[in-house]
């Protein structure tokens, strides 16, 4: 057979769409040719597929070769096409047999000898080929990773003559496993000493998926809290673990021991710019909003942050995903995060402090606090003061502080409350539910309308004050909101 046909994926954001790599021979002087709008790194494979074969005691055909890679109006880019162009050689020359080629899917970069390399993507090819049905053949290094998609069936080869052979039927490679590392120690809450309020709003924060605002004086814990919130949260979801391991694979396959099931935490310097932080390119990668998926972001020093950065959190807070538009790409990335955010009351932080002056003029300090727009801090459903503490307050034991383990308790207990009622947090309740979920009676109603009259609190602010005050009711397991749930959530709103 002089043409033959193999399946492989390419990547496309989070999503790999399938591309059939047909190659034909045919006669003529001797020639290498790929077409299907092939990037750089496709068109060097030539070499790598050739030299892959040679060494791998394979015949290279000295004959009019002709890879298209389909569609052909899709960009191809990696060293990702190298193992099924290779195959597809060996099949379109006779060498193998393509009998079992149309049940498998083939994605590896080629070494000179031969061997496998892992490629980035290989979990969303895996779910891809699970839908359709078939195996996917990929590098021993980045099987594991593969092999944690549910229902997929994945080919951990270590070279193209081992593959060849397990093609054949005379040597048999077995189906690759998932291998889950052990889960990551957090750091404790115990180490945290006195700051109640502060500590009280991470639970609460913890408890409904909320945004918190941490503010206070420079060395008064706000990063240690912040660093503590992990360690209280619930486990996430199996389709966030999934797509949070999708997104990272995107940028470096993980070894197998590096496969953790747990909401990431990404704190970012306040250097980044808005591609880092929300995604983008040329051809737009995702951001580290997107690789906090289902796992908490974390701002320290927030005024810091380039305005335009902190700006473009708006949309993704409200919708969950960010939408990157280039002139020929147009990729939608997940970003359901949890922003935690750290910053001190003026410029030298000192503002407030009974321990030491502040030097800031008022403008100064106005200057400060305007690089973090309104629009922003609206978005934020808990802003908590984190004081300094006394000498001798900071000599107390630690022991004398509630574990992690305490407080997980009781926000496990919050979110299976939640879950077992609306399915998902209090934090992302959209508005039309919050009438039926947060029922008022007439009392709190009112206390509601007039403290938000007294505020001024927008509509986005009342239906946060609400949320909030929902999740404190669930930490409670009460059915319904009190006065004292929404007084808490006011006081925690300003």
């Amino acid at each position: 057979m002089e043409l033959s046909v193999i399946y492989s994926r390419a990547l496309s954001g989070i999503d790999a769409p399938l591309v059939e790599v047909e190659t034909h021979l045919s006669n003529g002087l001797p020639a290498f040719n790929i077409v299907g709008l092939p990037e750089t790194a496709v068109r060097e494979s030539k070499d790598r597929v050739r030299s892959a074969i040679l060494n791998s005691h394979f015949a290279f055909p000295d004959r009019r070769i002709t890879v298209n890679l389909a569609p052909a109006d899709l960009p191809k880019e990696g060293g990702r096409f190298d193992l099924p162009i290779a195959l597809g050689i060996l099949s379109a020359s006779g060498q193998v047999s393509q009998g079992h080629l149309a049940r498998h899917e083939f994605l590896a970069e080629l070494a000179l000898d031969g061997s496998l390399r892992a490629v980035p993507g290989v979990i969303a090819a895996a779910i891809a080929a699970s839908s359709k049905s078939r195996k996917l053949v990929v590098a021993a290094a980045c099987a594991p990773t593969a092999a944690i998609v549910p229902g997929s069936r994945v080919i951990a080869a270590a070279d193209i003559l081992t593959l060849c052979a397990h093609l054949s039927g005379s040597e048999n490679v077995p189906v690759a496993r998932a291998e889950a590392a052990a889960a990551q120690r957090h750091p404790d809450l115990r180490d945290v000493v006195g700051q109640e309020s502060a500590r009280r709003a991470l639970e609460i924060a913890a408890g409904g998926g909320h945004n918190l605002l941490l503010w206070g004086p420079p060395g008064t814990g706000k990063t240690l809290l912040a660093s503590r919130l992990p360690g209280i949260l619930p486990a996430p979801a199996p389709h966030d673990i999934l797509l949070g391991l999708a997104l990272r694979d995107l940028y470096s396959p993980p070894a197998g021991g590096d496969v953790i099931f747990q909401q990431p935490f990404r704190s970012p310097h306040h250097s980044a710019s808005a591609a880092a932080l929300v995604g983008g390119g040329s051809k737009p990668r995702p951001g580290e909003i997107s690789l906090a998926h289902g796992g908490v972001l974390f701002l320290d020093e927030l005024p810091e942050f380039n305005r335009r950065c902190l700006e473009a959190l708006r949309e993704p807070m409200e919708s969950g995903e960010i939408t990157l538009a280039r002139a020929n790409h147009r990729i939608t990335y997940p970003a359901r995060f949890q922003l935690i955010a750290a910053m001190n009351p003026c410029p030298c932080g000192y503002l407030g402090d009974p321990e030491r002056s502040c030097r800031c003029t008022p403008e100064q300090i106005q200057r400060y606090r305007s690089r973090v727009s309104g629009p922003l801090l609206d978005r934020i459903d808990l802003h908590a003061q984190v004081s300094r503490l006394t000498p001798a307050e900071l000599l107390t034991p630690t022991t004398a502080s509630e574990a992690s383990s305490v407080v997980r308790e009781r926000v496990y207990r919050c979110r299976a409350l939640q879950e077992e009622r609306q399915g998902r947090p209090n934090s992302h309740l959209p508005a039309n539910r919050l009438a039926n979920i947060c029922l008022l009676g007439e009392e709190e109603k009112k206390c509601l309308v007039a403290a938000a009259t007294r505020l001024n609190l927008s509509g986005r602010g009342l239906h946060r004050t609400l949320r909030v005050a929902r999740t404190l009711a669930d930490l409670e397991q009460s059915t319904s909101i009190g006065i004292a749930h929404i007084s808490e959530a006011l006081a925690f709103r300003h």
